[in-house]
Order: structure tokens, then sequence, then C-alpha cells
């Protein structure tokens, strides 16, 4: 994809969200799965953060993530390129009391050498495939180590290249969703009538692209035997099976190949 096109597509993507800022939060709050992903990712970031932490959060959203971890006592530099996230981040952490702790910066995590504060940083995070919307991961990537200390973290939420629960939806006849992560030219995606592209990435893309600076910590999927948040009512509907998956989920998360096969992966990386 050329630098114009690359453009192009981030303007889709930050125009899509921006629709999406102020109903984001609604949509998403009843949902079992979703606040089940949030506590896994949660709880990953916090084995590595010490007291007092200085974090840099990449497509930070509406601040779910940026004021959970500032009321754990952190500081949090929030970066988005949609408007309407930023508002609404900006929103909550008055209403929660939390402007002392997190500060925010409308800027692309594909022009970090041009943010305001560099740090440096504790730990550098991104959830829910926020990276998945460019074609340009390896630059990303590449611009995180001059932002953190030495022996900072990484901790980021990708997407794979294979997700075993939406691969088997071909047997209900849903082949576009089924077969969309084995497009090598990306997938388009849409919100709010706004049409961008996503890519998939391997863990092993980050590692090989990081292997000169970090050492990589932990792998483990996400939605691996829970099923996708996408598939709705499933934990409320099927009550007892979901208790059983996520135990499940959770011997198996940091395993082959089910580290490798979740709907998302969590990859944890430490600079040397």
């Amino acid at each position: 994809m050329t630098a114009i096109t690359s453009n192009l597509n981030e303007q889709a993507t930050a125009e899509a969200f921006s629709r999406q800022s102020r109903v984001f939060d609604e949509i998403y709050a009843g949902n079992t799965i979703v606040t089940y992903k949030r506590e896994r990712v949660r709880a990953r970031v916090l084995n590595y953060l010490k007291p007092n932490s200085n974090i840099l959060e990449l497509n930070s959203g509406t601040g779910e993530d940026a004021t959970f971890f500032a009321e754990k006592g952190h500081r949090v530099h929030a970066t988005d390129i949609s408007t309407g996230m930023q508002t609404q981040l900006r929103k909550k952490a008055a209403l929660y009391g939390l402007d002392q702790q997190i500060s925010t910066e409308l800027c692309s995590y594909t022009n970090l050498s041009a943010l305001q504060n560099q740090g440096p940083y504790d730990l550098i995070f991104s959830n829910f495939a926020g990276l998945n919307c460019t074609d340009k991961l390896d630059g990303v990537l590449l611009s995180l180590s001059p932002l953190l200390k030495t022996g900072g973290f990484v901790t980021l939420v990708l997407l794979p290249k294979f997700c075993l629960w939406e691969t088997l939806l071909i047997f209900k006849g849903k082949f576009r969703t089924a077969l969309r992560r084995f497009n090598s030219k990306g997938t388009t995606a849409h919100i709010e009538g706004t049409y961008f592209k996503c890519w998939y990435y391997n863990p092993a893309f980050v590692i090989s692209t990081l292997q000169y600076n970090f050492n990589v910590l932990n792998v483990e999927g996400l939605c691996t035997l829970v099923p996708p948040s996408y598939i709705e009512n499933f934990a409320e509907k099927h009550p007892k099976s979901y208790d059983f998956l996520k135990r499940l989920e959770d011997k198996l998360k940091g395993k082959w190949p089910f580290k490798l096969i979740g709907d998302y992966y969590i990859i944890t990386l430490q600079k040397r």
C-alpha cells in the first residue's frame, strides 16, 4: 500500500471511530465477554507495572483502560487519531477526577516521532487490535524503543491471522467472516458507514521485528476457547458452557497452539 493510500485509510479509521465515540461505551458496556477480555488484558499489564508507572497508551479510545490504570495510581499519556474518542476520554477523566493522572494527545501511532510527550515510559500499551488498522506495523514497532526506559515493557493486543472460532463459522455459511484473515492484502471493515482496512499479524511478526532490542516475556491467546464477543449473548445463553470454557482457556492460554489461534493474542516484551 502506498503512503497516500495508507494516509487515506488512517483518515477513514479516525472518522469511523469518531462517529462511534459517543455510543462506544454504551455498545460494549453490557457485554460479558468484552468485560472478560478487559480483565484478562489488565491483569497481564499489572504483572509488569511498578507503583506510579508512566504509561503510553496507543489507540486509547474512550479511555476505559486509561482511567483504570490512572485509578491504580499510574500516569497515562493516552493517544489516538480519533478526535471524538479523545473528547470522550477527556470528559471521562474530568468526571472521575483524573485530570492530573491522564494526559491526552491526538497523534497517530504511525508518527510517534512527532509525539509531544516523548517519555521515557515504563510501559507502552495498546489494546483490542487498534494496531491492526495499519499495514505499516513494522514501522510502528520499531518506533517504540526510543520512547521506553531500559527495562521498560510493551504489551500489545493484536488480531492473528488465524482464529479458531472465526474459521469454524464456515460451517454456518459465513464464508466472508470465516476467511477474512487469510487475505494478505487486508480486509475491509466498516463502522458507522465508514469503510477502512485491517491487517492481521501473528506473534512471530512482532517478535522478529523487535528481536534486536527486546526480549519476549509472554504470549497468550485471548478468546481462543471463550467465543469472540461478536457472538452475541453466548455467556448469557450458555452460562455453564461459558464458565467451563473460561476455566479451560485460563489453563491453556499460554500453551501451543492455543496461544496462537485466539480471536486476539496478548504479547509482552521487555526492552534490553
